[in-house]
């Protein structure tokens, strides 16, 4: 544990941060999951369950949880996925 004032803050921050990005991170991964099982049983909620994941994948790449890169590839999939679905 620190002893110096500025070091006990960082770690609680640090604390703070870490907590959020887990819960966040986490959302993310549920809001991916319900989409695919929609998918999966040709649920016709499936677009309102895609709406809603491809926020979180835009909001996740913003804070910097996950790259840019890989949130465009994962909404590239998930949009496969959809058109698949209606086709």
């Amino acid at each position: 544990m620190p002893n110096i004032k500025s070091a006990i803050k960082r770690v609680k921050t640090n604390d703070k941060r870490r907590a959020q990005n887990i819960s966040v991170k986490s959302a993310l991964r549920t809001a991916i999951k319900n989409f695919e099982t929609k998918v999966e049983a040709g649920d016709a909620t499936a677009a309102a369950a895609y709406t809603e994941a491809i926020k979180k994948l835009d909001k996740a790449a913003n804070k910097g949880l996950i790259h840019k890169n890989a949130a465009s590839r994962q909404k590239s999939r998930l949009a496969k996925k959809l058109n698949g679905l209606s086709a």
